[in-house]
């Protein structure tokens, strides 16, 4: 310890004293010999004064602010309450900074010192008892307060929750929203499509009727609507982020009964009001060979459409059940008189044009009986539908070679010299061979089963073999000389007799000529004899003229043949003419010679 009566101190009773604030030393007037007792008083009751100043709440409330943004809150309010303590205590004597008579040694040694063990001058100080003079106490140096980040924390948990709140908005559907009447605002799509669907299946009809009283579901109708589809339909137009959808004022999606299941629960629980209408019919008549109709008839039952509409209305209202009257309603047939009727007429349509066709021709006709055969009519879902049989058909279609194919038929011309066709005597017809009908018997029936008026029409795959042509090339020879004609046919002379020419002045001309005009029957001369030609002939028959007024006839007044006997034609009997008539087209060549 330090001698205090020998240091300059002492002489001059002034100690100096450290500053808790500044840190700096000045003196105080304390008497020396007080400096050591004081020391030794500080030892032993500075930790127990320092324990106080030494707490801060406000570190484990900062810390405990990240756990949450509602702690954070909290936290502001403790941390508020603790400044004002801190505060307060700043400005009291107790809490402000204390002179420290001594060294800044002897005052580390003080603040170590054991509680409860005093030193030396301690004990002096006991011994001689306590005097009136001001002792200095030791004031322990204040920890240094941390930074305090209160306002962070509030940030981050208000902003906390409004990611949170963010976050849920994107995925829920906005308020106000209904689908076929229940609310789905605030709902995840999944949950809107449950919730309807519950809401749908656990509605209940309270049916009152002739056969009692009975408690329906929406189960037990089938009540559905598309909840899924719709849900996600309103997520998209409706979603919680965009305020400006929210309460839309407008309804999504209606809802259906299962037209079958419905039926079957209403009628378990009202069955006098059930009659089954009577469909009407298309069958085949073989006595006229054609499809009739039998007319449908009315039925009775609860009207599905207005009990759909009524629970539709009753959860638009908010309501979990309706009350019902089973009262019984006209129940139209699924096959009506004029659905029918029309498949009659369809049907009849097809047997007047069907058939195997090559091209436009209708090659191979198709009987109503056999048509009949092949098809099944039948009603589905307020329809007339038609099944056709490939395998009764595949043997119609396998009998067609015999029916389709056929040889080409050669044409037979008449032709000058030149090749000019002067006439047809026979037509050619092309031959035909069928070609793949591998597929034709299932194609025809797909045919027949989507119905129509081409329907019955099955085209054939042939290919044609072209017929010839025989040109014939005919001439008249008449040999005047010889009193002849001769009908000569591609140079081969085929008949040939005697015939009477002109004579004298009126003999006939000769050289090349063609038949030019041609009469059956015409009345020659003229009938007043004084005038030229100075002859009357009626009804002369078979008439070619080939020269002016030169030409090959009959004659029936003279049989003198062989013999010039004519103004100038040439003469035959009436049957050697109407052959040679019927044998020479106009444009036939004739050959005038001696």
């Amino acid at each position: 310890m330090t001698d205090l009566a020998t240091s300059p101190e002492a002489a001059t009773g002034s100690t100096p004293v450290a500053d808790r604030a500044t840190g700096e030393e000045h003196a105080t007037d304390m008497p020396a010999e007080h400096v050591e007792e004081t020391l030794d008083e500080t030892a032993s009751e500075a930790p127990a004064e320092a324990e106080p100043a030494a707490q801060w709440p406000a570190e484990s409330s900062i810390e405990n602010a990240e756990d949450g943004a509602s702690e954070a809150a909290e936290t502001v309010s403790e941390n508020e309450s603790t400044d004002a303590d801190d505060e307060e205590a700043a400005t009291t004597p107790e809490a402000a900074t204390t002179s420290v008579i001594g060294s800044a040694d002897e005052a580390e040694a003080a603040a170590t010192a054991p509680h409860g063990v005093g030193s030396d001058a301690e004990a002096e100080t006991d011994a001689s008892g306590a005097d009136d003079t001001p002792t200095a106490q030791w004031a322990p140096v204040e920890p240094e307060r941390k930074k305090r980040h209160v306002g962070r924390w509030i940030a981050v948990g208000v902003g906390a929750l409004v990611l949170g709140a963010a976050a849920v908005s994107t995925i829920l559907i906005a308020p106000g929203v209904t689908i076929a009447g229940i609310p789905v605002g605030g709902m995840t799509p999944g949950a809107a499509a449950e919730a309807v669907q519950h809401r749908l299946d656990d509605f209940q009809v309270n049916l009152s009727g002739p056969d009692g009283d009975a408690t329906i579901t929406g189960a037990d109708l089938g009540a559905n609507t598309d909840a899924e589809a719709l849900a996600d339909k309103a997520f998209d137009a409706h979603p919680m982020w965009n305020v400006t959808t929210w309460f839309p004022g407008s309804d999504e999606g209606e809802i259906s009964l299962d037209e079958a299941q419905a039926k079957d629960a209403l009628r378990t629980a009202a069955p006098s009001v059930y009659l089954d209408p009577v469909d009407a019919t298309v069958s085949f008549d073989a006595a006229s060979s054609a499809y009739v109709a039998t007319p449908a008839e009315r039925g009775t039952g609860i009207d599905q459409n207005t009990l759909t509409s009524t629970i539709a209305d009753a959860l638009a209202e908010g309501r979990s059940t309706v009350d019902v009257t089973a009262k019984a309603s006209p129940v139209a047939p699924s096959i009506s008189d004029a659905t029918a009727k029309k498949a009659m007429d369809d049907l009849n349509g097809v047997i007047a044009t069907a058939g195997f066709y090559v091209g436009a021709e209708r090659t191979v006709p198709i009987d109503a009986a056999t048509l009949a055969s092949w098809l099944t009519v039948y009603d589905e879902d307020g329809s007339i539908e038609i099944d056709a049989d490939s395998t009764a058909i595949q043997a119609s279609v396998d009998a067609l070679p015999g029916l389709v194919n056929r040889a080409p038929v050669n044409a037979t011309t008449v032709v000058d010299s030149g090749g000019n066709v002067l006439s047809t005597i026979a037509d050619g017809i092309n031959g035909r061979e069928l070609g793949d009908v591998s597929g034709l018997a299932s194609t025809f029936a797909r045919a027949l089963e989507k119905g129509g008026a081409e329907s019955g029409i099955a085209a054939l795959p042939v290919t044609e073999v072209p017929f010839a042509v025989t040109p014939l090339v005919r001439t008249i020879d008449v040999d005047l000389a010889n009193q002849t004609v001769t009908a000569i046919e591609n140079g081969v002379a085929i008949d040939s007799w005697l015939v009477s020419s002109g004579r004298g002045e009126f003999a006939t001309q000769t050289g090349h000529f063609t038949v030019n005009w041609k009469l059956s029957s015409q009345n020659m001369g003229n009938r007043d004899l004084t005038q030229a030609p100075f002859y009357f002939q009626p009804d002369v028959r078979w008439v070619m003229y080939f020269n002016g007024d030169e030409a090959l006839h009959g004659v029936y007044w003279h049989d003198n043949w062989g013999v010039p006997m004519s103004h100038g034609c040439v003469g035959m009997p009436e049957w050697r003419a109407q052959w040679l008539y019927d044998w020479s087209p106009e444009g036939v060549e004739v050959n005038v010679h001696y």
